[in-house]
């Protein structure tokens, strides 16, 4: 058994869900949210909470009801309080813009790459920093992993787009010659 799987989601008071045939529907204040859940595992709403329960005892399906409860609990977390991924841009000259929908990069590169964030994702934009908001955590990480890899951060001297709590791994350059 998932130890995971077997805790109970609570449903806030702002959060309203349905569950019919295999369609899961989060509704709160800030949107709604819909995923089909999968076979081996059944969904049950009683007294404020949300059980996942195993429908077969196969093998694997424990893993299964530890994943679904995730989804379902980070469903629950983003239509009533959203979810945001802050990106660092490090580099002399690199920066970003923000115009309507759509970021546009200066990362050293002989053009600007420009990107079109997705349906349910927002940005506000420094210069230097990217903070992406959303209800969807998927889709949110999705756009982060996305945008960060125009240009990783290197090792040597950090430049790059990187989330704002990751670490870089420094490497020492080589010795100059005596």
């Amino acid at each position: 058994m998932s130890r995971v799987g077997k805790q109970p989601i609570p449903i806030p008071d702002s959060v309203k869900i349905s569950y019919e045939g295999r369609k899961l529907t989060v509704d709160g204040p800030k949107g709604v949210l819909s995923r089909q859940i999968h076979d081996d595992v059944k969904l049950s709403v009683k007294d404020g909470f949300v059980y996942v329960v195993l429908s077969s005892e196969n093998k694997g399906v424990a893993a299964i009801q530890g994943l679904t409860r995730s989804l379902v609990a980070n469903m629950v977390r983003g239509v009533a309080h959203g979810f945001e991924r802050t990106l660092e841009i490090l580099g002399v000259g690199y920066r970003v813009e923000l115009k309507s929908n759509v970021l546009t990069f200066a990362l050293g590169y002989s053009h600007p790459v420009v990107y079109s964030l997705p349906d349910g994702i927002t940005a506000s934009v420094t210069k230097t920093k990217v903070v992406l908001s959303g209800i969807d955590k998927e889709l949110l990480g999705a756009t982060a992993a996305t945008i960060r890899e125009f240009r990783k951060p290197e090792p040597y001297k950090g430049k790059g787009i990187k989330y704002a709590e990751e670490r870089i791994k420094r490497k020492v350059g080589k010795a100059g010659a005596k």
